[in-house]
């Protein structure tokens, strides 16, 4: 008898199989049905509801899917044989009540049982998309749901140019940008999606060709306009989240308005000098009630007292800090994995080499997303700053 038959016999004798009728009885009690077989195989079809974690990563990912012990898990490979190994490797982690599923995913397409035809990665994507595959909090769901994603971007500059850049990278869908401006040399010691040979041109134009070279899947929709009362809903409807990288006082207070009213995540930040913050306005978290921007700034303060960039000036790799940033927790809200930026803000200062974080507190009587409030028109304020960080 060869080793791997004397292996098997022994798995046979330690690991309960079960029928894929069976399982489906089991599944529909609530019994957790993951199926081990690799991405080109789970493409081909899967039964309908079962967790995909693939052999290969099964350790890794099991937790994370299933977290509690005590559940009844049923694995399903192609034949019943990877199963029998995984399923002793589940019992070794601590998985109380583990089965295989007899004859597999084979027997049961052949049988009848409901099953479908997932969506998955293409191969480009897979080797493209390749590290994020490996984390558990990402995985081929995830990418897929980034694909799928809609975040808009005011302004293409400072902050909106590493943000943007990052965003594409990571395969965020459709990425929309807002920005009546066009490219100017001074832009260039910050701005990162433009370049010298750019300058006089759009800069939303200018962002597409540098975001579509990058990666040709994401969609970029140019809104080359002021953000104005008139116009602000048309443009936030249908994006997931907004990144605010304005230095205008009018059109951050646009922004938080028209996204409190439209429930939509406001990952806000500014530079100054040296100096850069981050925080993310969601009064709608699930998990805790966040504020908005009037919590902290009712009305815009006086011109004098809110300096541009054009004015002050700032190191040019300020915004390239805190643009990331923004871009991480734009991804990290349309996961659904870490903790955003609710009721936080983090503060960093270059100068001292290092990051605070401060409390941000929901004002309940605030007129915009207080508990008695009354949300009405939109003001378009006074300019008070004119230029994107």
């Amino acid at each position: 008898m060869k080793a791997k038959d004397r292996r098997l016999a022994e798995l046979k004798g330690a690991i309960a199989e079960i029928t894929p009728e069976e399982a489906l009885a089991l599944q529909s009690k609530g019994a957790v049905l993951i199926d081990v077989r690799e991405a080109d195989e789970i493409a081909q079809g899967s039964p309908k509801g079962a967790l995909r974690l693939g052999r290969g990563f099964l350790e890794l990912r099991v937790e994370d899917a299933v977290p509690d012990t005590s559940r009844t898990i049923l694995v399903i490979c192609a034949g019943g044989v990877r199963s029998l190994f995984a399923a002793e490797t589940l019992k070794r982690m601590g998985y109380g009540d583990v089965r295989s599923v007899a004859g597999g995913f084979n027997r049961w397409k052949n049988n009848g049982l409901p099953f479908e035809t997932p969506r998955t990665l293409d191969a480009d994507a897979r080797e493209r998309y390749s590290r994020h595959l490996l984390l558990p909090e990402v995985g081929e769901a995830g990418q897929l749901k980034l694909m799928d994603s809609k975040v808009l971007l005011i302004g293409a500059g400072g902050l909106g140019s590493p943000a943007a850049l990052y965003l594409a990278a990571a395969g965020v869908g459709t990425l929309g940008i807002v920005d009546h401006d066009v490219v100017d040399r001074s832009n260039l010691q910050r701005q990162v999606l433009h370049t010298e040979a750019r300058i006089d041109m759009p800069k939303v134009e200018s962002a597409r060709e540098t975001l579509e070279a990058l990666n040709p899947k994401v969609k970029v929709v140019g809104h080359q306009t002021h953000l104005s009362g008139h116009n602000v809903e048309e443009i936030l409807s249908g994006y997931d989240v907004v990144v605010d990288g304005t230095d205008n006082l009018p059109t951050r207070y646009l922004i938080n308005d028209a996204c409190v009213k439209l429930g939509i995540p406001n990952v806000h930040a500014a530079v100054y000098r040296f100096e850069g913050q981050i925080t993310v306005f969601w009064p709608g978290y699930e998990k805790h009630r966040g504020g908005c921007y009037r919590c902290m700034f009712p009305e815009p303060p006086p011109p004098e007292m809110a300096p541009s960039c054009s004015e002050i000036g700032v190191l040019g790799v300020m915004p390239g800090v805190i643009g990331v940033l923004q871009a991480a927790e734009a991804l990290k809200i349309l996961l659904g994995a870490g903790e955003p930026l609710v009721g936080r803000m983090l503060y960093y200062d270059a100068l001292g080499g290092r990051f605070n974080e401060f409390k941000v507190k929901r004002n309940p009587g605030c007129r915009w997303c207080g508990d008695e409030a009354d949300i009405a028109g939109y003001t378009d304020y006074a300019q008070v700053c004119a230029t994107e960080t």
